[in-house]
């Protein structure tokens, strides 16, 4: 018997034509389903949502799967999957595509997605340490895929060599890492269909951010608002519901782990030390000795002799110079033109009272020796002192350097 669609009749056309206007696009950009559901919800349509799936089969033609699985069942607690997608998006008014790490608890089947620049080892953890902050607790497995950046070696049946930082972080967590069976993505199917619905249903149409970070506040939101839905096995109860009674089952959390990737490297004569094509600077005083990079999701920390000597915000630019100021000023007793042509000084933001003094000092010969002279009390003492005195010197109208 044909299903009755009077509730739909004044939507048939729109939805055909939603049909072929999607026909004109890739294919991981087209409207699911439910996306275009919601879209006739605003404009009056008080029907179900299985009424336009069905419409939607018949137009498209689409045929059932003859494939058979066995159903997984998982205890409160147990298991999470996981899994990376790639995404494109506009961000900052630029098309890219992201790498977007997909969580879902496998009992109470709660989402988690967070967006990356791209999927290196560092990306990982950092994503892995942001799921189980927002899970509140930690399973007592994780159900991963093969890749590289996880998986050293693969062995016969289920035993892996893991790579050693994920498993330190695997470690730290008590959680214990299960590989699926290679071309086995059904062991895992939860977070499979994940990632194609949440393709369909976050980022359908093309999402435009101003930034990553943005991105990322969406998308936690959406994970938040996605858990209001029925809960797909115990239909009685919202995904969130199931939660709030897997939480109890879950390892308490701990203290957050330390997730970088390190290695060494030297620095060159111009103060600076390169990782994935980029430059970034350190104190001129460490010209030529060997450091070590603590490589992070967002930020690059630099150590020599176990001591921090620099930190900067990571950079997935291509061939970037990202610069301290401060590392070079040392440099400007020697070469005091460099301040107004040496690139680390082309962006220089000072604080207010500094940068009037900056300009009183120019206007006269030597200024800038001068200047470079004040700047060296910063290096010598610290910042704030400094400015809090050029503040008074200011109010004063006392700009002489020793009266600073």
């Amino acid at each position: 018997k044909p299903p009755i669609l009077h509730t739909l009749a004044p939507y048939k056309d729109q939805l055909e034509q939603c049909y072929q206007q999607d026909l004109l696009l890739p294919v991981r950009e087209r409207r699911t389903g439910f996306k275009l559901y919601e879209q006739l919800i605003p404009q009056g349509y008080t029907g179900a949502y299985c009424t336009v799936a069905r419409y939607l089969k018949k137009i498209r033609g689409t045929k059932s799967s003859s494939a058979a699985f066995v159903p997984l069942c998982f205890e409160p607690g147990d298991a999470m999957q996981f899994d990376f997608s790639h995404e494109v998006v506009v961000l900052d008014g630029i098309e890219q595509r992201v790498k977007v790490a997909h969580f879902r608890l496998s009992h109470s089947r709660y989402s988690f997605v967070i967006a990356y620049p791209r999927e290196s080892l560092e990306m990982i953890l950092d994503a892995f340490t942001q799921a189980l902050e927002f899970y509140q607790g930690v399973p007592r497995r994780v159900i991963i895929d093969n890749p590289k950046t996880m998986v050293s070696k693969i062995f016969k049946g289920k035993e892996r060599t893991f790579n050693p930082r994920f498993l330190a972080m695997a470690n730290h967590y008590l959680i214990e890492p299960v590989a699926c069976t290679p071309a086995a993505g059904w062991e895992k199917g939860q977070v499979e269909n994940q990632v194609r619905n949440i393709r369909g249903n976050f980022f359908t149409p093309k999402l435009h951010f101003s930034s990553l970070a943005e991105l990322n506040v969406y998308l936690h939101a959406s994970c938040m608002k996605l858990a209001d839905k029925a809960h797909p096995e115990f239909k009685d109860i919202s995904i969130k519901e199931c939660f709030e009674s897997e939480k109890p089952h879950l390892q308490a959390p701990i203290q957050a782990f330390d997730g970088y990737v390190d290695t060494t490297t030297s620095v060159n004569s111009t103060c600076q030390v390169q990782h994935d094509t980029n430059s970034y600077s350190v104190p001129y005083n460490y010209v030529g000795k060997v450091v070590t990079l603590l490589i992070y999701a967002r930020c690059i920390k630099i150590l020599c002799a176990g001591k921090l000597i620099a930190e900067h915000a990571r950079s997935f630019k291509r061939h970037a110079c990202i610069y301290n100021p401060w590392h070079y000023i040392p440099l400007l007793m020697r070469k005091p033109g460099a301040l107004r042509d040496g690139a680390p000084f082309k962006d220089f933001h000072l604080p207010a009272a500094l940068k009037l003094i900056q300009q009183k000092y120019q206007q006269q010969d030597g200024g800038d020796k001068e200047f470079i002279k004040l700047l060296m009390l910063a290096v010598n003492n610290d910042l704030e002192t400094l400015v809090c005195a050029c503040e008074l010197a200011v109010e004063e109208k006392t700009y002489q350097l020793s009266a600073i």
